[in-house]
């Protein structure tokens, strides 16, 4: 080869070491903002973060501690492009004009939500007329009230409501105030650690209607698919992390929220995490029959007007396969 050929082989050479540098460093510029709070289901966002599986995925995720009453409005003045929040809410979005996709279940709770009852109360019946502590409408807490009391031939009119977060709620019950809780891990364990303050009368594994799944604004799913499979697959390396490294897993997780990794490993012993098979079972048909008993609900509960015309715009199977 002649110095010519070597020279434009070497320009090639760079050439191709600069495109490939380019790709990469576009691919770690893709940004998410993620919306969610501090409910144990979410924690492995938190790992994928901490661990850099979202870095390794080629993604730049900033989570951002969001209340869920107020989720919904970060992610229509697009602070937010993704949330973490319950089916039900995804729902209730949607019909209220917050369009928003699911594109991947991330837990089914089995146990780590429930309500917390003085000791004389020993059912739902006589829970009329008592004050009950429980988050905003349109929050997951607010809905399984609301199902859990539907469930029993009552409704959030028979119950008096003091609005409080889930933290909130279970710390007061505790401290001796108000006659119920609505709440949720690691907070529903503040009343398992305290059973002289009262009892849990129903929770999750009784009423199983929490489960949480990420969804995405439309316009920026439709404009960035691949990070949004990134984001998917993330979850998914985040949960073999889990079973890998649980110690390590635990720790990081637990940090996030001011447990100790065993303080953690316990919580989350009350929900379990969706693998990718367990994503697709779900969404083939699952989710769907969920969204239609839950609107049903959500209307009783006056959280929306109207149901969504079309639930299958809710819902996007394509990241998870």
């Amino acid at each position: 080869m002649g110095k010519s050929g070597l020279k434009i082989a070497s320009l090639l050479a760079t050439g191709l070491v600069a495109a490939g540098t380019l790709s990469t460093a576009v691919a770690q510029e893709t940004k998410i903002v993620l919306g969610m709070s501090g409910w144990t289901g979410f924690a492995p966002l938190t790992l994928a973060d901490k661990a850099g599986i979202f870095k390794k995925y080629g993604l730049n995720v900033e989570i951002k501690m969001i209340p869920q009453k107020d989720r919904h409005l970060a992610l229509a003045s697009e602070a937010i492009q993704c949330a973490a929040t319950t089916v039900e809410t995804h729902v209730a979005w949607n019909a209220n004009g917050v369009p928003i996709v699911q594109i991947f279940q991330m837990d089914k709770s089995y146990g780590a939500d429930g309500i917390a009852v003085r000791g004389d109360i020993k059912s739902f019946a006589d829970l009329k007329g008592k004050t009950i502590g429980v988050d905003a409408p349109g929050t997951a807490p607010y809905f399984g009230l609301a199902w859990m009391l539907s469930k029993n031939g009552m409704s959030l009119k028979d119950v008096k409501l003091t609005t409080l977060s889930p933290q909130a709620a279970a710390q007061a019950f505790v401290a001796g105030q108000n006659d119920a809780a609505m709440t949720y891990e690691p907070y529903l364990s503040t009343v398992r650690d305290n059973p002289a303050s009262g009892k849990i009368l129903a929770t999750t594994l009784d009423y199983p209607m929490v489960m949480d799944t990420v969804g995405c604004a439309p316009t920026w799913l439709k404009a960035n698919p691949k990070a949004a499979k990134a984001l998917t697959d993330a979850y998914f390396a985040a949960l073999d992390m889990i079973k890998a490294e649980p110690a390590k897993a635990n720790e990081i997780m637990g940090a996030a929220v001011k447990q100790t990794g065993e303080q953690f490993a316990k919580s989350s012993a009350y929900l379990r995490w969706q693998d990718k098979a367990a994503n697709q079972k779900f969404f083939a048909g699952e989710l769907t029959a969920f969204m239609k008993d839950a609107q049903k609900i959500l209307l009783e509960a006056g959280v929306i007007r109207k149901a969504p015309e079309n639930l299958a715009v809710t819902f996007d199977d394509s990241f998870i396969k």
